[in-house]
């Protein structure tokens, strides 16, 4: 006779293992008995869950196959299926990138790039708005300047939608060109449109640009922040107070942006121990960028313009919500969200998706809005151009030079 004790104890001791055998079966392991595989209900109902979810693209695709007067490839319909799914999003500035588009980026990032020297960006009615011409590039030579609108590239149209496309098209061969149609509104708000030939070159982004003006005031022009500005910065920064400098502007005009870590690195030079600025994801995470205690301490002007995006606007909502430099210019462009791109596949595909929002260190966030200069001045008009090589005509920059020797 078996004991009450001991078959207790052998009952909860079978429950216990086929608890244990029925879970691993179930949901790590698939069972096949001749034909037939069985899985768990579980592992049933997540594979149904996916089968109806993209059922209705593989039954496009299968039509295409049947139905297409001309041939279609798969792994296209499939690229095409991923940049519309980002693209629905409804933000301009989130897309799915090809191999090449992906190279590509990479490669404006690390400073060069085959094409004809502009930054573009969506507008809000749907055309090719051009954030800035990189200065000393084909772009800037043909006239080209913030605010226009490219609406066609060599007779066709594009849109907004189409701006992977036109990119694509306006880089190319060196010593070959490429006809724009461009829209333009001038200071009476008329619309005008006419055509422009850019010639292509290899654009070499040289980011930083530094002269002594007068009476020991230095002039730092920032083009674009990417992986080798805060270098070029710190050099030029240094060669500068080699040669007494003891006032510096800092040139943010038609500055399109970059790479945050390097904006926060060069403004983390003139502030003190603080927020430079932060970004928040739609986790509700938050992730701070610092200034530590160590600080140049110089007197110190921005020139900012509608040109003036992203990158540029950390850096001038840092110095003017710390009071740390006098903003002179006209109010930003006003792009306060954050890109992230990363690798997506395996045949080199990548993703820029915005991710996060940034925020000044007043806690303010400019997306749609832009900074105030503290004291505005537009442009003349007649101006020749703008930077210290036109300082006659750059009244801009020559209100700058005002300021800073009343601070001395």
């Amino acid at each position: 006779m078996v004991s009450k004790r001991k078959y207790i104890f052998t009952i909860i001791v079978v429950v216990l293992l086929t608890a244990f055998v029925t879970l691993t079966l179930g949901n790590v392991f698939m069972v096949e008995i001749g034909q037939k595989v069985i899985i768990s209900e579980n592992t049933y109902r997540k594979l149904k869950e996916m089968h109806d979810k993209y059922a209705k693209l593989e039954n496009i695709m299968q039509i295409v196959h049947k139905e297409f007067l001309y041939e279609a490839d798969d792994e296209t319909m499939l690229e095409g299926a991923l940049a519309g799914s980002l693209k629905a999003l409804g933000d301009p500035y989130t897309q799915y990138l090809s191999k090449e588009e992906y190279a590509a980026l990479r490669q404006d990032t690390e400073g060069s790039y085959e094409g004809i020297g502009v930054y573009i960006a969506p507008s809000d009615d749907n055309k090719i708005l051009i954030v800035s011409p990189i200065e000393d590039t084909p772009a800037e030579k043909a006239g080209l300047k913030t605010g226009d609108k490219i609406i066609r590239i060599n007779g066709t149209e594009f849109t907004a939608e189409q701006i992977d496309a036109a990119v694509k098209i306006m880089k190319g061969e060196p010593g070959t060109s490429v006809t724009l149609t461009i829209q333009r509104v001038d200071s009476n708000g008329e619309h005008g449109i006419f055509d422009v030939d850019v010639n292509r070159e290899t654009i070499k982004i040289k980011s930083i640009k530094a002269a002594m003006i007068e009476d020991n005031i230095g002039y730092i022009r920032i083009t674009s922040f990417d992986m080798q500005t805060e270098k070029d910065f710190n050099n030029a920064y240094k060669t500068l107070k080699n040669k007494g400098m003891e006032g510096l502007i800092i040139d943010l005009r038609y500055n399109p942006g970059g790479m945050i870590d390097s904006t926060v690195e060069i403004t983390n030079m003139f502030l003190d121990e603080g927020i430079v600025t932060y970004t928040k994801a739609k986790s509700g995470e938050i992730q701070y960028y610092k200034s530590d205690s160590s600080k140049e301490d110089i007197p110190l002007v921005l020139l900012i313009n509608e040109g003036s995006a992203s990158a540029s606007e950390i850096m001038a909502g840092a110095m003017k919500d710390t009071e740390r430099a006098i903003l002179i210019g006209t109010k930003t462009f006003g792009k306060g969200i954050v890109q992230k791109v990363q690798r997506f596949g395996n045949e080199g595909e990548g993703i820029k998706m915005t991710v996060s929002e940034y925020f000044t260190p007043n806690g303010i966030n400019i997306h749609g809005i832009g900074i105030e200069p503290d004291i505005e001045v537009q442009l003349n008009e007649d101006a020749e151009g703008y930077g210290y090589e036109f300082y006659e005509t750059d009244n801009q920059l020559q209100k700058a030079v005002e300021v800073l020797k009343e601070k001395q």
